[in-house]
């Protein structure tokens, strides 16, 4: 592959109109000799039109693709909005009740109205250190339950995490797509499986293993969700602190 295949647009444009503002300048000098005279002050405007057009084309194409940015966050936002809706938030609910260790990180994940920047960046460094331990045994009731109807849940919710991962705007997000990557190899573990009684330690240590992978990319992922709707959308922040499933007193109707 040639040399010039690898420059992109912008870097073959603004070579070519800065070659073409000296070209047009060196003729300039060359034919009138003096840079006082009238004539070439005049031409001098025309041989510094191309730096010019390179300067509005850089800028109005940098606020074009400023505006397709925002445009793209704001749709993958309204994907992430979805996800948590149908499935993060839930699956989020079920762990967090499940997993005793959760206790630990709950006063670090109490958002409120508020919450200041520091106080978000402060949460994510909480969940970053935390150590995510999830024990399942599948001898005792409540573990067996857990995995059951975790089972259930995301294979209800099995086309709709696919339609999700079809969507070609999560390419730009390299975390939220890890996110359903592993909700979806954790829905197929647990389909694959007819049978989640005695199955061997290994197994269930296995499994665990696919939770917490999980339980930890979804806590971060919820915590930069609720920044997002804090400051963008109040209403919609106010739901979801009433949602809150680290919250144990959390409650969608709003006392008087």
């Amino acid at each position: 592959m040639k040399i010039g295949e690898n420059l992109s647009w912008r870097v073959k444009l603004g070579i070519i109109l800065v070659f073409t503002s000296i070209v047009l300048y060196i003729a300039l000098y060359w034919t009138f000799h003096d840079p006082h005279q009238e004539l070439f002050l005049l031409g001098i405007d025309l041989a510094f039109v191309p730096l010019e057009v390179l300067f509005v084309v850089l800028v109005i194409e940098t606020a074009i693709g400023e505006r397709e940015k925002r445009i793209m966050m704001e749709k993958m936002n309204m994907v992430i909005g979805t996800f948590f809706s149908e499935v993060g938030a839930e699956l989020l609910t079920r762990i967090t009740n499940y997993d005793p260790d959760t206790d630990k990180i709950r006063h670090s994940l109490l958002v409120n109205a508020n919450w200041s920047a520091a106080d978000y960046k402060r949460a994510i460094g909480d969940i970053e250190k935390f150590d995510y331990t999830l024990e399942i045994t599948g001898r005792d009731a409540n573990s067996l339950e857990f995995l059951v109807s975790t089972k259930e849940f995301l294979v209800q919710n099995r086309k709709f995490l696919l339609g999700l991962m079809e969507n070609p705007n999560l390419l730009e997000h390299e975390t939220f797509t890890d996110l359903l990557r592993s909700v979806f190899h954790l829905t197929e573990e647990l389909e694959g499986r007819a049978n989640l009684t005695n199955l061997s330690k290994a197994d269930y240590a296995h499994l665990a293993g696919d939770i917490i992978r999980v339980y930890s990319i979804l806590i971060y992922e919820w915590i930069c969700y609720m920044q997002h709707l804090m400051e963008n959308y109040p209403y919609l922040f106010s739901l979801a602190v009433r949602k809150n499933p680290f919250d144990p007193e959390a409650s969608v109707e709003i006392g008087g």
